[in-house]
């Protein structure tokens, strides 16, 4: 009985403000008025009384009070909304509240209200208060006459602030449960934005020269925004049992807003650096040029790679001007980290490749920054990143993108690759590549001058060498000097000191004491090294109570599992394997050399 009547007091309360306020003109409201009709309305509100606040609301007596003082009521409203369950049918009369307050109150304060509501939400409500204030807050952007488009882009931008801390759902499963509502929340604020983008269609069909330019820029921005987030950062393959794709539909519709605002193919072919604004400081101006990088990027992935707003694409350009426009998208996707981003930079650059014929790429793309760039970043890929199909793939993308130059083209990048690379097992790769240049050109009728000659040479002064003489690590860098031993033994065999259409006999003197010598120099070095090793190893584990006697080995500052004396001394021996491979393969070179050299003396005796 006493709740009873302390909630018949909450409605009588308000019923008594509402009374005196009636008889008040709209500008005789004082701040204790917006007070008491807050209290009392929150109050109805939270002792479950939401039915009588409404018919309140409804009362067409009400209006003017419900108009001046109904945005106060936003905030409780919101927090009881949540309280209810969905089944609730006091939930239902909070909904019904909301509507009307849309319908009825002053647009600027409701506005500001419903904003401010947006702003305070965090964490798993975020997506839940977004979606339920996006009705609203278009009805009431779709009343304001002036700063609509001001209103708009603080709106979206608040949405995606409150948005852009949620994790991503990337996996089939995380996608399907979608924990937090993301994936809803994503699409219905587009939704949202579709008034919008239809009022900026109709004053463009109006005049060619349409200036208010305002509200487009905002869905502009709002659009990049989404590029950067959640779509850069999604998994947008096709998923089985995934009827409708969120990421993919949401990615459809941003796809859509940018061709129907005109901005679509604009944006494709704009260098990110030109669309930054002018940031006197230069920390913003910075965060602004790379949040434009990432979107772009994530752009032409969507048009390039997945295809949507392909059909709006003109056919007419090269695949080769194709691969320079994405090339800066492809370097700011390849140096990151994520394996979400760093698989749309390498999907991006092989599907610009199988576009081309090969040998079609003409060197002179090499004298742009980015035809450098980009594969020494699929090179650090390639030997840094712990994702093994990643690591994969880019070695696949690298062979592509050399596949495609055309002769001149692939000796520029083999040297600027040799040069660069700093990790034998990709200076392997490379040397394995020049090799099968070399046989290209000795096989075909009309030989190139890039990988015979002077130029080979020239090139063969980078590979047929060890780094630091006698003192290279031979175990470090086995992969580049099995390759060097395999080239010149390939060399000594196929080309005839007669012919020397490679240059190779004329330099051999040079080959012998930057190579061949030193290579002899440390294979006995090393060999005697890993031997002592051993020796010390086995006399240890004689000496030791057990043969598990455990030890800790440091590399690069970190600590690797613990190693026993046995596996101590099988890596000491694969090493030494390594080192008689290596002797072997130069043992059989110079034998073949020296053969040659001998048959040339003979037939000139």
């Amino acid at each position: 009985m006493p709740e009873q009547s302390q909630t018949i007091m909450a409605v009588d309360e308000l019923q008594a403000i509402i009374q005196r306020c009636q008889i008040l003109e709209e500008a005789d409201f004082r701040g204790e008025d917006f007070s008491l009709f807050q209290v009392a309305g929150q109050k109805c509100l939270e002792d479950g009384y939401a039915a009588q606040l409404l018919e309140v609301i409804q009362n067409e007596k009400n209006k003017v009070i419900i108009k001046n003082m109904g945005w106060n009521l936003i905030s409780p409203l919101v927090r009881c909304i949540f309280m209810y369950k969905q089944e609730d049918d006091k939930r239902e009369h909070c909904l019904k509240i909301l509507d009307q307050l849309a319908q009825l109150c002053n647009p600027k304060e409701l506005f500001l209200g419903l904003v401010e509501q947006i702003e305070q939400a965090s964490g798993e409500q975020a997506c839940q208060t977004v979606m339920l204030l996006l009705q609203p807050l278009q009805t009431v952007l779709l009343k304001l006459q002036n700063k609509k488009a001001y209103s708009l882009g603080l709106s979206l931008a608040m949405i995606m602030n409150q948005l852009t801390p949620l994790p991503v759902p990337y996996t089939k499963q995380q996608i399907q449960e979608d924990k937090l509502g993301l994936c809803q929340c994503c699409n219905a604020v587009v939704d949202f934005t579709k008034p919008f983008v239809n009022e900026v269609i109709k004053n463009m069909e109006k005049s060619s020269e349409y200036n208010d330019m305002e509200l487009k820029e905002e869905l502009l921005k709002f659009c990049m925004k989404c590029l950067k987030y959640p779509l850069l950062t999604a998994q947008l393959e096709q998923l089985e049992g995934i009827e409708e794709h969120p990421f993919r539909h949401f990615a459809t519709e941003i796809i859509d807003i940018l061709w129907d605002i005109r901005e679509l193919i604009p944006l494709v072919f704009l260098h990110h650096k030109s669309i930054s604004p002018h940031w006197k400081n230069q920390e913003f101006a910075d965060i602004e040029r790379k949040n434009s990088a990432d979107s772009l990027a994530c752009l032409s992935y969507l048009m390039f790679v997945q295809h949507f707003g392909i059909d709006c694409f003109p056919m007419v350009f090269s695949p080769s001007y194709l691969l320079q426009c994405n090339m800066t998208h492809i370097e700011v996707l390849l140096k990151r980290t994520e394996e979400s981003m760093l698989s749309k930079g390498l999907d991006l650059f092989e599907s610009c490749l199988l576009r081309m014929e090969d040998n079609s790429l003409l060197h002179q793309y090499l004298e742009l920054r980015d035809f450098i760039n980009v594969p020494q970043d699929l090179v650090k890929v390639m030997t840094l990143c712990p994702i093994e199909h990643l690591r994969k793939k880019s070695l696949h993308i690298l062979q592509l993108f050399i596949d495609k130059f055309d002769t001149e083209g692939k000796y520029t990048l083999f040297r600027c690759l040799l040069k660069t690379s700093n990790h034998a097992g990709v200076e392997g790769y490379i040397i394995k590549n020049i090799k099968d240049q070399i046989h290209l050109s000795l096989t075909r009728a009309c030989g190139n001058i890039w990988f015979t000659g002077h130029h080979l040479i020239s090139l063969l002064d980078l590979v047929l060498l060890l780094p630091e003489g006698a003192e290279t690590d031979l175990l470090q860098n086995s992969d580049r000097i099995m390759a060097s031993l395999n080239l010149l033994r390939y060399l000594v065999i196929k080309d005839c000191e007669s012919d020397n259409q490679t240059g190779v006999w004329t330099t051999l003197a040079k080959i012998e004491q930057n190579f061949l010598k030193p290579l002899h120099v440390g294979l006995n070095m090393s060999k005697a090294h890993y031997e002592a090793e051993i020796k010390n190893k086995k006399e240890n584990r004689r000496e030791a109570h057990s043969s598990n006697t455990v030890c800790s080995v440091t590399v690069s500052g970190e600590k690797m599992p613990a190693m026993t004396t046995e596996m101590q001394l099988q890596v000491l021996h694969s090493a030494l394997f390594t080192f008689d491979l290596i002797e072997s393969v130069l043992a059989r070179v110079e034998e073949l050399i020296e053969v040659k050299i001998k048959a040339v003396m003979d037939e000139n005796s």
